[in-house]
């Protein structure tokens, strides 16, 4: 914590106190419990675990419970909890085309391999208030039903994702690879080979900076901004027109090589949103056109996120694919040092803390400046009459002519 004086641990310790208050609400309130906010807040839950680099449903609500619904906040929490954390290995890269499928969409073709599904959205919502849910949680007299009060055979705990979202039985391929088939997108280029991506949770950023490094950048950025960046690259800040190839989101697999065992085994499984963005045309004398690729992939459900990721993936490889750098979209070191919420979020709200001691001394400063300012111009007025005190002097001297004349 940053303290520029000393002294005012009783008025902080208030300060907890009202904070403590004021995040639990009406006491008469049912208070809100971390397995509702789990379960019925899920694309919160989503966002806080992407942005904060940890998958972990629980954590992620409690932070979101603690910081009373600012997710920035329960952001930074989490991201601070992971610092205490051991580091077991790593684990294999997950296979997306593996995914058990809840939901999968393309604007490239109307009809895929596997269909077209639609899931759970809010796509096709009409964005009117549902006043119905007002009456949810209360019972015939309007008074709110705690979760205790619930019978204990009205509910049983979920055993799995895959019991909750009830996926897709067959994995489903990604839709680009029927482009693939005719050769008309861009091959992904492999790491070369004894080279292991870069650790950005461990390793300051540093530029230039790879694809991999940018990819974890852009999945730990402020939605926000990101949403905000795709935005612009549609409005013509940098070369894309693009297509959505394809949006999915399920659960896969995730596995570790253990070296007692030698080989790899499945340790869990996790829900992920990957969205792969169909851009425009590269190509040269030697190489045909082709469609480019921007790449987005989120923990659970974020679409918005994964698509926004996508965009500005796209917009950042300018230099890459020969295209001129022209915007903000397709500055690398603008946009990756800018995204970061925990960091954005701490250099604007430090501003809140005390800086008296600086303040002061600029405040001196101008005082000092105003000080010569109003010395040197005193000066400038007792050392030459100006142009108005002149003309008024010669027209007193005209005057006084003309009345020794009529007297004459």
């Amino acid at each position: 914590m940053y303290v520029a004086v000393k002294g005012g641990e009783r008025a902080i310790e208030a300060s907890w106190r009202l904070l403590d208050e004021a995040r639990r609400g009406d006491t008469c309130v049912a208070e809100l419990s971390v397995r509702q906010i789990r379960e019925q807040l899920r694309l919160a839950v989503a966002r806080v675990m992407t942005e904060g680099s940890v998958y972990d449903e629980e954590l992620a609500a409690l932070a979101i419970k603690q910081a009373a619904g600012d997710l920035v906040e329960a952001i930074f929490l989490l991201r601070a909890w992971r610092t205490t954390v051991p580091r077991f290995g790593y684990t294999l890269p997950i296979e997306t085309e593996a995914m058990q499928i809840e939901r999968r969409i393309s604007a490239t073709f109307k009809d895929v391999p596997g269909g077209q599904l639609l899931g759970a959205t809010y796509d096709y919502t009409q964005r009117l208030l549902d006043f119905a849910l007002l009456a949810e949680g209360s019972d015939e007299d309007g008074n709110a039903v705690h979760a205790t009060d619930a019978p204990q055979d009205a509910c049983t705990p979920l055993e799995s994702t895959n019991e909750r979202h009830a996926p897709a039985a067959t994995s489903m391929p990604r839709v680009v690879a029927l482009l693939d088939r005719e050769g008309l997108i861009e091959q992904e280029v492999p790491s070369p080979a004894g080279r292991e991506p870069g650790d950005l949770t461990r390793e300051p950023l540093a530029f230039p900076a790879d694809r991999a490094t940018r990819l974890q950048n852009l999945a730990r950025g402020d939605e926000g901004f990101l949403l905000a960046m795709g935005y612009a690259t549609q409005r013509g800040y940098a070369n894309s027109h693009p297509f959505a190839g394809e949006i999915r989101f399920g659960s896969v697999d995730v596995e570790m090589v253990l070296d007692e065992l030698g080989e790899a085994v499945v340790i869990g499984e996790i829900d992920v949103t990957e969205c792969q963005m169909v851009n425009q045309f590269a190509g040269s004398k030697e190489v045909p056109p082709t469609f480019t690729q921007g790449y987005g992939l989120t923990f659970g459900h974020a679409e918005r996120k994964a698509m926004a990721m996508a965009l500005v993936d796209r917009a950042l490889r300018a230099d890459e694919l020969g295209e001129p750098i022209e915007s903000p979209t397709q500055d690398v070191e603008f946009l990756l040092s800018h995204s970061d919420n925990v960091e954005a979020s701490g250099f604007v709200q430090h501003l809140k803390l005390p800086h008296y001691v600086d303040f002061q001394s600029e405040l001196e400063l101008v005082r000092r400046l105003r000080a010569e300012h109003r010395a040197q111009r005193d000066a400038q007025r007792n050392e030459a009459p100006t142009a108005a005190n002149v003309a008024s002097s010669e027209s007193e001297h005209e005057e006084d002519k003309e009345q020794a004349h009529e007297r004459a």
